[in-house]
């Protein structure tokens, strides 16, 4: 499935309108409060979770659908539940986070709609004596407003006076189906199993999978091994490269909560095409299609995987003390079990990796952290790759991450300015990273929301002593804990470091492989740690690193890329036919 937006208005204008009527409204003069509950008819068991309440100011679309990310035009209400019995009630209130809005007790005069979703929780026994409770992922890349499980009400419209205020119940009387994995065809393959060593760490089943795409001919070729290319990015069970046999059907509307990674997207109001993995299609889906059945194309594999963590819908493909042995399972599990089944050439030169967003992170750390083993990268607008510039937070110096000190001439202080978390393609600044920390709080505590900063800290950080990950900084004042931010560039996940760290040793097997490409004026101010990796890069000796860089001017934001997906492909199999030892001929997966 290819998403794309259409021209209109920019979401950010209504948000922004939002946002201030709500700090302008007066409080509610009388009592401001919401119950929530479920029957013993839907569900017997206790609850453990997070119940939220939505309101909205059209009902186009279920209220639960409006919310869940920055873009959000809806306000969000949340508060966790502990064994919630059918009957009882949880109590959404004046005291209860929000957001746009902070508190049920500024909204304006208006007409609403509502909805009430609970975000059921397992309990999970963890092999390093924690037990924590999480929402396992259902398939559906930590969506909680459409995760199969969770309970939702009916929608109710209602009307809000400041002076009379409110007083509601709302009953969860629906549970979100299954959701219908796509079949597989000639050309695309599904792979979905449970991981033996991810559900041994977290002590509850936990899955992991992949998408192929195969080259054409690939039956009728049953000798050929072929070159594998790994996609990285956020979850989907698209095909790779967004591959579909019916492109030439009419594009659909993508609606705001069909964004894949729901905070990484291009400026609003541009048009935009995501391919699974998170990069930007810059051609139709019918010329890519074209491009990939012709007669003249590189004969490859492409993959997709999936590995959604209790925490976000991408592990990193990293270890990690929260998330547990994703790295591993990278590595022992998934490209084992593709590469055993599909053919493909089990050779470093031979494997290649790109991805964009988390999928340039993650693509970037693989070919890093096992440089002999991949045969090269091509990432695109990674995550922070230089925590000196977790976008525009310093997390080793800076001393807050919500507001950076102001002084005059002579150094002395004038006060403070709010940090920017995410700005338009021409600098425009919208969203503050402590009002990006107040939706991630309304939507989970103790990091669960599976938004972007609590799944960093999940990523690389340490556990908590209540088994929960560590905060980098302070939910509420922004001030940051340096202690995390040791941690996490002393176990490497730094990636500037960790190269600087270890070239002499990683060095030799990297030269040639590293190719990084990002705008200049990254949304999420991604091209700031770029631009320190190649300042390293760039000034590496015995060996030079041999890769390149390259970044859109002027104002090309985040998902820029410079050429086709087919071209992208080309350039990667060209580096695979150049670096084939002897005896290996490309001729073989070369053919018409």
């Amino acid at each position: 499935m290819i998403f794309f937006t259409k021209r209109r208005p920019c979401v950010w204008h209504v948000v922004i309108a939002l946002a201030m009527a709500f700090s302008a409204a007066r409080p509610l003069g009388a009592e401001t409060k919401i119950e929530v509950s479920y029957p013993a008819s839907l569900r017997q068991q206790p609850i453990t979770g997070r119940v939220f309440v939505v309101l909205t100011t059209h009902g186009e679309t279920e209220p639960r659908l409006q919310v869940g990310s920055l873009m959000s035009t809806g306000l969000l209400f949340g508060v966790d539940v502990d064994q919630l019995r059918a009957g009882n009630a949880a109590v959404i209130d004046e005291n209860t986070l929000g957001y746009p809005v902070r508190s049920l007790g500024e909204l304006p005069k208006g007409t609403y709609y509502l909805q009430a979703l609970l975000n059921v929780y397992s309990e999970c026994h963890r092999s390093d004596g924690h037990t924590v409770w999480v929402h396992l992922d259902q398939w559906d890349g930590q969506s909680f407003n459409i995760s199969p499980g969770n309970l939702y009400s009916e929608v109710q419209r209602i009307e809000v006076d400041p002076a009379a205020g409110l007083n509601l119940h709302l009953s969860l009387t629906k549970i979100i189906p299954p959701i219908e994995s796509p079949p597989d065809s000639a050309w695309v393959k599904h792979l979905k199993f449970q991981s033996k060593l991810l559900s041994d760490f977290w002590g509850c089943p936990i899955f992991v999978g992949a998408t192929v795409l195969l080259p054409k001919d690939y039956e009728s070729h049953p000798d050929v091994h072929y070159p594998a290319i790994y996609l990285q990015g956020h979850f989907s069970l698209d095909a790779p490269f967004g591959f579909d046999p019916e492109a030439a059907a009419p594009l659909p509307e993508n609606p705001l909560a069909a964004d894949h990674r729901r905070l990484n997207v291009p400026e609003p109001g541009n048009d935009i095409r995501l391919a699974s993995g998170g990069i930007i299609m810059p051609e139709t889906p019918a010329e890519f299609y074209k491009a990939w059945t012709s007669s003249d194309f590189p004969r490859v594999i492409a993959v997709t995987f999936q590995h959604p963590t209790p925490y976000f819908d991408d592990s990193y493909a990293v270890n990690s003390a929260n998330n547990g042995p994703y790295g591993d399972v990278m590595m022992q599990e998934l490209i084992t079990t593709v590469e055993k089944r599909f053919r493909v050439i089990p050779k470093p030169y031979a494997r290649v990796l790109t991805g964009g967003s988390t999928g340039g992170w993650e693509s970037l750390a693989l070919q890093v952290y096992h440089p002999d083993f991949f045969g090269g990268v091509w990432s695109f607008y990674p995550d922070p790759a230089d925590f000196r510039r977790w976008g525009l937070v310093n997390i080793y110096e800076d001393e807050n991450a919500f507001t950076t000190p102001l002084r005059n001439r002579a150094r002395a202080s004038v006060g403070t300015a709010e940090r920017y978390m995410l700005r338009g393609h021409d600098g425009q600044p919208f969203i503050t990273i402590h009002q990006s920390t107040n939706l991630e709080s309304v939507i989970g505590s103790k990091g669960r929301s599976g938004r972007q900063q609590n799944a960093w800290e999940a990523v690389y950080g340490p556990v908590d002593g209540d088994g929960y990950p560590k905060p980098l900084w302070d939910k509420t004042t922004g001030m940051i804990d340096h202690s995390v931010a040791a941690y996490m560039k002393a176990h490497g996940y730094d990636l500037r470091d960790y190269l600087g760290t270890n070239w002499p040793r990683i060095g030799p097997e990297l030269a040639g492989k590293l190719h990084l490409i990002c705008g200049d004026m990254d949304d999420w101010y991604l091209n700031l740690g770029v631009y320190l990796l190649e300042d390293f890069l760039a000034n590496s000796k015995n060996p030079y690193y041999a890769g390149s860089f390259q970044y859109g001017r002027p104002m090309k934001g985040h998902g820029w890329q410079p050429t086709t997906n087919f071209d992208l492909i080309r350039e990667m199999s060209e580096q695979i036919s150049k670096n084939a030892p002897h005896g290996d001929d490309p001729i073989i997966w070369h053919y018409k």
